[in-house]
């Protein structure tokens, strides 16, 4: 496989889409809702697109945006202008929803449960099979999963200003996410208690 899976800071990025359609919009809605700044070049513009600060530019204006944004999202059925635009941002990372294989960005197939982002690649095989793995992992993640994230957040952060060594740390927290009375905590939802009971626990390191 030639692609890496990679997570980047999207606040503030430029981020310029070729097409308005439904793959269009469901890129530009994820970029928007992760802080980019996003303009569009195509036949419209969807009101929630427009409400989230999207903006649509006219097909005159390709070059000039190619020259503005950091990622070009190419998702257009115009096989001239896609080709057209792939060839003017080849100092660009490029995002092709038609040929994947031919950019250097993949979006992924992805979902947020709580705090936890997971993302689904099937190295373009199957987008179908990519939407029913999401749908097993997502019916076997509970809410006790998503309160261990927190709880192990919150005894990392304590450890870390008294526990300077990093092995020593994880294994305190292995401990921490063992220990019985903390799962009894989580599986009642008793984040409170549990939160104080790790105090308690690394006050006595």
């Amino acid at each position: 496989m030639d692609w890496t899976s990679l997570y980047f800071k999207t606040v503030d990025l430029n981020v310029f889409i070729l097409g308005t359609g439904e793959v269009a919009t469901r890129r530009a809605n994820k970029f928007l809702d992760h802080g980019a700044n996003v303009r569009l070049v195509g036949n419209y513009l969807s009101k929630g697109l427009e409400d989230k600060g999207a903006v649509l530019c006219s097909v005159e204006e390709i070059d000039n945006l190619v020259g503005w944004c950091d990622l070009v999202v190419i998702a257009s059925g115009d096989e001239e202008l896609s080709s057209h635009v792939s060839n003017i941002a080849q100092d660009k990372l490029i995002n092709r929803a038609d040929f994947p294989q031919k950019g250097d960005i993949i979006v992924p197939t992805s979902f947020e449960i709580g705090d936890v982002e997971i993302s689904i690649f099937t190295n373009g095989k199957s987008p179908l099979m990519a939407r029913q793995l999401r749908k097993k992992i997502q019916s076997i993640i509970t809410e006790e999963d998503i309160l261990e994230i927190e709880l192990q957040d919150y005894a990392r952060s304590i450890l870390k200003g008294s526990v300077e060594d990093q092995k020593e740390r994880r294994k305190y927290l292995y401990g921490i996410f063992e220990d019985g009375k903390i799962n009894e905590f989580v599986k009642n939802g008793q984040i409170d208690e549990a939160k104080e009971y790790i105090d308690n626990l690394i006050r006595g390191l």
